[in-house]
């Protein structure tokens, strides 16, 4: 049995990464606050379906309605995952039964009381794919139910149903796994599988599942069913999995660093040499690209969870971003997303990667923005030259701040160093008579006599 069948979670408390979703349906169980329908929301394969399961199971259970269905009761065990099913629970698939007849049948079907249950459940799967006239079939018996009628909405484009039918259901959005919860998932599960894995396996299977725990497992199902006497290890998943070496990755930013062209061009070589597609090394760049950005922003990435690379390669990810600088990072990331794009479809993959990374190393052959601010870049960093002890001492001595001090009062010249004044010519004899005769003495002053 296929890894994420096997391991369907039966029970809210089962459901890995949607505590937003599954604490407030376990409190609204508990109280009794019981909708007549509901919808869940999300990206493919985060638990949509099951939960709805677990929702039907927990409504229905003799117990219940409980967010702890007993799993003995006869509506437990024919809800459980694998097993038969029950009357009560209609379960229909919208991308094949979305038409009108299909809506009809079911809203004939809503008039009969359970059987042996105690709500008559429908889920409806890939609603989005349910025609306008098949909403408009079911839109009276949505919005005015039997008491005994529960729907169960699962889609991954709620915009795309029926705005008034999604104004009449309690509206649940489902989330992708961050990758520290899928990575103690996929753990757990190897760990009851007993099958050892390499610890760099595990990144490699979350960036191929994507978030998706369905996807993830079928990922590492595939890696468990080829696995020998020594467990997963990281070369066979690097093969089967068409990931690009970390090797070659690093080789290609270690050129990118130091503007080595023929370092990169001979690494581009050895990707195809070794069969990788040019795309998937392309997409994996990007993928260390971002790595790089996240660790030139925030130092301690790796511990926060923003980075999720094994130890030795966290070191050399923290290496490779002092080299680089943020400008550059952002320049190189944004010429390989915008070479992905160009090599959709492209017949010569290989081409169009040497001329993404042609792009790279020249920032001078272009006038954008992000081009120039790499230029500048550079230059600062050519510029920020450490200086010997000795200059650097003279340098912290010379900018040293110091008291200012009053600047001693210039000299008086002398009196034959004077500058000749200028006189007109008409008043020239009288100053040159002036110079010529002798100073007056002072007149002196008779002080006033005393009053009689």
């Amino acid at each position: 049995m296929a890894l994420y069948r096997k391991y369907r979670p039966a029970t809210f408390a089962e459901v890995v990464g949607q505590e937003h979703v599954t604490e407030p349906l376990s409190v609204a169980l508990n109280a009794g606050r019981i909708n007549h329908a509901y919808l869940f929301s999300g990206p493919r394969g985060c638990g949509k379906t099951s939960s709805a399961r677990i929702l039907a199971r927990s409504l229905n259970c003799a117990e219940g309605p409980t967010s702890t269905p007993c799993g003995v009761c006869s509506s437990c065990v024919a809800l459980a995952p694998g097993g038969p099913g029950n009357l009560d629970v209609v379960e229909m698939d919208a991308a094949s039964h979305g038409g009108v007849d299909d809506a009809r049948d079911l809203r004939d079907k809503a008039v009969y009381a359970p059987a042996e249950s105690r709500y008559v459940i429908f889920i409806i799967d890939e609603a989005h794919m349910v025609t306008t006239a098949g909403f408009n079939a079911l839109l009276k018996v949505v919005e005015e139910p039997p008491e005994h009628l529960v729907f169960i909405f699962a889609t991954t484009e709620p915009e795309k149903v029926l705005p008034t039918i999604r104004s009449r259901t309690h509206h649940y959005p489902f989330r992708l796994l961050p990758p520290s919860t899928m990575r103690g998932l996929l753990e757990k599960i190897t760990t009851q599988e007993s099958v050892p894995v390499e610890d760099p396996v595990y990144p490699l299977v979350i960036r191929a599942g994507g978030g998706s725990p369905r996807d993830s497992l079928s990922v590492l199902d595939q890696l468990l069913a080829g696995a020998g006497p020594e467990g997963v290890t990281y070369s066979r998943a690097l093969s089967l999995l068409g990931v690009t070496d970390v090797a070659l990755i690093d080789e290609a930013v270690d050129a990118l660093a130091v503007g080595d062209g023929a370092s990169l061009f001979g690494t581009i070589d050895k990707v195809v040499d070794a069969g990788h597609d040019p795309r998937r090394f392309a997409t994996d760049l990007l993928e260390r690209l971002r790595d790089l950005i996240l660790m030139r922003a925030v130092p301690d990435a790796g511990e926060r969870g923003l980075v999720d690379v094994p130890g030795d390669v966290l070191e050399r990810l923290k290496d490779e971003s002092e080299r680089i600088g943020s400008a550059t990072l952002a320049r190189y990331a944004e010429i390989v997303h915008a070479g992905l794009g160009e090599m959709r479809g492209a017949t010569a993959p290989r081409l169009l990667l040497e001329v993404m990374c042609a792009r790279m190393l020249l920032p001078s052959a272009s006038d954008a923005e992000s081009a120039v601010l790499q230029r500048l870049e550079r230059l600062e960093r050519r510029l920020d030259v450490t200086l010997p002890a000795g200059e650097q001492a003279a340098v912290q001595q010379a900018t040293t701040r110091r008291p200012i001090e009053s600047a001693p009062a210039p000299a008086a010249a002398p009196a034959d160093e004077v500058a000749p004044k200028f006189v007109r010519p008409s008043q020239r004899a009288a100053a040159e008579a002036a110079a010529v005769a002798p100073a007056a003495p002072p007149v002196p002053v008779t002080p006033p006599e005393p009053a009689a």
